[in-house]
């Protein structure tokens, strides 16, 4: 493998990396260009415990880390964290996750991983299970795994020395997922290890250590920033409503990335689009001097991300439903028809037919304007449905369809 070769895998490889530390940073960085040099494909993998079904762009941005080492011929496995998942991962959490079944596992798996083949090449990935080695450890081999660390160690970690701090319990069985995923590595004798901020105990600790504790050359980590969501703040969240689902349509994807700020498009486009380090720069550029209009700036961008989860089609669909809704105003075509029982209070309504959440949710949403019927907001948060003819109801920015009486 060619010198410039492998700075150009670098230059791809690195985009969006984040440390926290300007040392560790270039350790990986020299210690990644030692691997590509030896001129053979690199064992890479991602861990991801499946303990929901639903996806969304913050859970692909390693998956789009792993989609480039496919495109620059390395081996990645998409490892399924049937064990640890079993644990809970306690690196983000202020207390304990709750215990999963075996069989929830295996059912979000199932749903993780057909999610995940809309950023990864399915002919190029080997997918494989973490239960096939953790299953076989014996105590004994447990306990001599567990003498690499000390409790010291885990109670430093910020989470842990939070609940501490506050008196909340750390349960002795959180100690172990560290030192389960980092056996992870040492079981597939991996090159390279995949992982976000929250996973940089666990990879550059738990992983390396094992791995040189047991004779082999220590992993690379890769680790991956945060995704903010569509309030360009806080990290995408489900809990915290600004999340982008990958499971839902193209229209609503597109829309939804249209409403990300534009201080917040960089990170956007550096961490999920398919774009090349320069091109990123340029856009950049060109948005910093005045030539590209962040808005234009962000259209290409909606259009470049949901191109990779639904086609060229779909994009081109997103797109056009957003101009015609957001920006001529214009009700969209493609409308549901729902049927409405005269005395029917609305708040029920909504909830019933999937277009909002919750009963609070919707409160709060008419409280703020963000139901209209006919286009006018209402206003009453007990109304009952009476309609004398066919009616457009809209909630929220996105959401719209046709009443009938």
């Amino acid at each position: 493998m060619k010198a410039i070769d492998v700075e150009a895998q670098l230059q791809v490889l690195m985009q969006g990396t984040e440390y926290g530390d300007a040392q560790l940073a270039a350790k990986m960085r020299a210690e990644l260009r030692e691997r590509l040099l030896l001129g053979r494909p690199l064992r890479v993998y991602c861990g991801y415990d499946p303990t929901a079904t639903d996806l969304h762009l913050g859970h692909t941005i390693t998956m789009r880390k792993l989609r480039q080492f496919q495109e620059l011929g390395h081996e990645v496995t998409f490892l399924i964290g049937s064990y640890t998942a079993l644990v809970g991962d306690p690196s983000d959490k202020n207390r304990a996750r709750p215990v999963l079944t075996e069989e929830q596992v295996n059912e979000n798996a199932r749903s993780y991983s057909e999610q995940a083949f809309r950023v990864l090449d399915r002919e190029k990935t080997v997918v494989r299970a973490n239960g096939e080695w953790l299953s076989k450890l014996s105590l004994v081999e447990l306990i001599r795994l567990a003498q690499n660390f000390t409790v010291q160690q885990f109670l430093v970690r910020d989470n842990f020395a939070k609940r501490m701090q506050n008196g909340d319990p750390i349960f002795l069985h959180e100690t172990f997922y560290a030192l389960m995923q980092g056996y992870d590595a040492c079981a597939m004798q991996t090159d390279v290890q995949v992982g976000g901020t929250d996973q940089l105990f666990n990879i550059i600790v738990a992983g390396r250590k094992l791995q040189e504790a047991l004779g082999q050359r220590p992993q690379v980590g890769i680790i991956t920033g945060i995704l903010p969501g569509t309030d360009g703040v806080l990290r995408m969240s489900k809990s915290t409503g600004n999340h982008i689902p990958v499971a839902t349509t193209a229209e609503d994807m597109y829309g939804k990335l249209m409403s990300v700020p534009d201080a917040a498009l960089n990170v956007y486009m550096r961490l999920v689009t398919r774009w090349s380090p320069a091109a990123v720069q340029r856009m950049e550029e060109q948005i910093a001097s005045g030539a590209l209009h962040p808005r234009d700036g962000k259209m290409q961008l909606a259009h470049e991300i949901t191109e990779v989860f639904y086609g060229a089609d779909g994009a081109a669909q997103g797109q056009a439903h957003f101009e015609r809704v957001f920006q001529r105003r214009e009700l969209p075509d493609d409308m549901p028809v729902l049927a409405v029982v005269a005395g029917t209070k609305l708040v029920d309504f909504v909830v019933a037919e999937g277009l909002v959440p919750t009963k609070s949710e919707a409160r709060r949403l008419i409280k703020q304007g963000g139901i209209k019927l006919g286009g006018v907001a209402v206003a009453d948060t007990e109304m009952l449905l009476q309609l004398g003819e066919a009616t457009v109801i809209q909630v929220g920015k996105r959401k719209f369809a046709r009443l009938m009486p």
